[in-house]
């Protein structure tokens, strides 16, 4: 029986079933692909997944917000973390679902009866990773699903939402949905993550109309320059900490809440910008030898996954981040953006 506490964090975005193998030059060049890429799937592509998967694999819920809810959950208590998107109606999704109950993490996904199950090819080479995804079914996801009473009934009784960029090229008015639904709660806090550097390049219009109520806004050092070009005026071109100031004094529609901005910058220090501080925090990443990094796909996801579940259960702003940082170090240990088991227990640096 669930209790009032269950699912407090909702995630939305585009779920992709993530299917890695090691392959050789030789399947390389049959895709046309290149050894460390990251494309999106033409017609010639589609028998890879297939061939992955008649291979040794590892099968992975991923798309970047279903990767960081799988990381909430694997720090919060169980029931904690819900994810919505859209999947096909066919075997891959199956395996998403799978793969998302096997990491405790509740998904309603839309179904769409046209097109298939987004997925992402990960051919592994040595340390490269070559990259092809075809988003499918995660393109089409719609307003209606969000507002239907059984979704919406688990919109009202989360009390923090998670959204990523890349669903800003899918449905915009889900993600205000969402958004205002936090504004006009008081209790409630919106989530946003920049995701890519495209976002803000190409998609301004649509990340500007969100801009009021980010409560917390998530990105790296590199997006955080593309928002700052695409914005331009007096931060084009200035540093990270300038940018993350600039960011979170914008006007918000919740003016009870103080805008946060975290900005990650690899392993330089994690930036972070609060509304109405005139200077930017500087918090030092946690250390790891090359000898123990594995793969870093994934690491900004896993980063957001921890930092969101300090936040979930009322921790400070830093140890929040150290969260963050120590979900991500795990990360970077593992396959893609996997986590280790048995389940490790977060302690303070």
């Amino acid at each position: 029986m669930g209790s009032n506490e269950d699912y407090r964090l909702l995630c939305l975005e585009n779920p992709l079933l993530d299917i890695q193998a090691e392959g050789d030059e030789a399947m390389l060049n049959k895709y046309s692909l290149k050894p460390n890429d990251a494309i999106l799937a033409e017609e010639k592509h589609m028998p890879l997944y297939a061939d992955l998967l008649s291979r040794k694999h590892a099968l992975i819920a991923g798309g970047a917000a279903q990767n960081t809810a799988r990381g909430a959950q694997y720090i919060l208590p169980a029931n904690s973390v819900l994810y919505i998107g859209c999947v096909g109606k066919d075997e891959y999704a199956d395996k998403l679902r799978s793969a998302c109950d096997a990491a405790g993490l509740r998904v309603e996904y839309r179904i769409d009866e046209n097109q298939p199950t987004g997925r992402c090819g990960v051919i592994i080479n040595g340390s490269n990773r070559s990259l092809c995804t075809h988003l499918a079914a995660a393109n089409e996801y719609k307003l209606d699903h969000l507002q239907s009473p059984k979704i919406w009934d688990l919109v009202k009784k989360a009390k923090f939402y998670y959204v990523g960029g890349f669903h800003l090229t899918v449905c915009v008015p889900a993600v205000m949905a969402l958004a205002k639904e936090a504004a006009e709660n008081k209790d409630k806090t919106f989530i946003m993550n920049l995701s890519a550097p495209f976002i803000p390049s190409f998609f301004k219009k649509q990340l500007d109309e969100t801009s009021p109520y980010w409560d917390y806004l998530i990105g790296n050092e590199t997006e955080a320059a593309a928002w700052a070009e695409a914005e331009g005026g007096e931060v084009k071109g200035k540093g990270t900490a300038e940018i993350a100031l600039y960011m979170a004094g914008l006007k918000k529609a919740n003016e009870g809440r103080k805008r946060v901005v975290v900005i990650t910058q690899g392993t330089d220090p994690t930036v972070v910008a609060v509304q109405g501080e005139g200077k930017a925090r500087e918090y030092p990443v946690r250390t790891i030898g090359t000898e123990e990094i594995y793969d870093t796909n994934g690491a900004g996801d896993a980063f957001a996954g921890g930092f969101v579940a300090g936040i979930v259960e009322g921790k400070s702003l830093e140890e929040s981040i150290d969260m963050g940082q120590w979900l991500a170090k795990l990360s970077i240990k593992e396959l893609g953006p996997q986590f280790p088991y048995p389940k490790q227990t977060y302690s303070k640096a």
